[in-house]
């Protein structure tokens, strides 16, 4: 056997190794959470009276198989695998600067939200931006595209049709079903893309998530993500400026993007492992 072919072979049985545990350890949290979560949450608010606190521990509990994987597949580099050993201050800086046209655009546009309470600035907000970009892109997108041969494509499309599906609670007639499954399905590929172009920093869609969130709740915007012609416009305007932003960062420091058509479906052997 000629030493390429013992490398193909490495790289397909790492590859298969990193597929198998990745899908079966978010498998395992997907069933859980959907199983458990909200009677567990309400045991637990039962004991502590915090129902943001509960919200947010048994988010962690139930993510332990996402925890367990990720340790099964990187022992000696848990924290920078799902992105999280990278810096903050750009991400928060990044991140304020997209979200500024959401803020004052529903600032002129709408009312403070009065109901927006702390509990759900815990569990709407701060859980929800990290739990699931932590879960769904750090861990099910992040294993799969960055440590084995996949390209982007088919890397973020289970993670990104979960993402869709889990926000469907939000509408009612099939139309706004609809729409609410775009926006969220869309929104999981553009936080995976700017996962990557920011060189696997997690906390870039993180804070992303977080602020959108965050612009949304305060104002009396809409009850679901859908949201309406002026919210969407402003919404629209922040998506252009992640783009386009971080394209041009990449620019300014003569960087290539890392999702292109050499990586869109499978990437070679030196776009592995980064």
């Amino acid at each position: 056997m000629t030493l390429v072919n013992q490398r193909m072979i490495s790289m397909m049985n790492k590859t298969l190794r990193t597929v198998l545990i990745t899908l079966f350890s978010f498998g395992l949290y997907f069933l859980v959470d959907g199983a458990y979560f909200y009677d567990f949450r309400s045991w637990l608010y039962g004991i502590t009276g915090q129902l943001g606190i509960s919200h947010i521990i048994v988010y962690s509990m139930v993510g332990i198989p996402v925890f367990l994987g990720t340790a099964l597949l990187h022992p000696r580099k848990f924290l920078d695998s799902l992105g999280l050993s990278k810096s903050i201050l750009t991400a928060v800086s990044f991140s304020l600067l997209c979200t500024l046209p959401m803020f004052i655009g529903f600032a002129l546009l709408f009312e403070i939200n009065t109901e927006f309470s702390l509990d759900r600035i815990l569990i709407t907000v701060l859980a929800a931006a990290f739990f699931e970009e932590l879960y769904f892109r750090g861990f099910l997108f992040g294993q799969i595209y960055r440590y084995t041969s996949w390209g982007f494509f088919p890397s973020v499309l289970v993670g990104a049709l979960l993402f869709g599906l889990i926000h469907l609670y939000q509408g009612t007639g099939p139309y706004e079903l609809i729409g609410i499954f775009l926006i969220a399905f869309l929104g999981g590929i553009l936080y995976a893309w700017s996962y990557v172009e920011w060189n696997y920093n997690l906390w870039v869609p993180i804070f992303l998530h977080l602020l959108m969130n965050l612009s949304w709740g305060m104002f009396s915007v809409a009850d679901n993500a859908l949201g309406g012609t002026y919210a969407n416009i402003f919404r629209g305007i922040t998506i252009l400026l992640i783009i386009g932003l971080t394209i041009g960062y990449k620019l300014k420091k003569r960087e290539s993007v890392i999702i292109n058509k050499r990586t869109l479906l499978k990437k070679s052997s030196h776009n592995r492992y980064k």
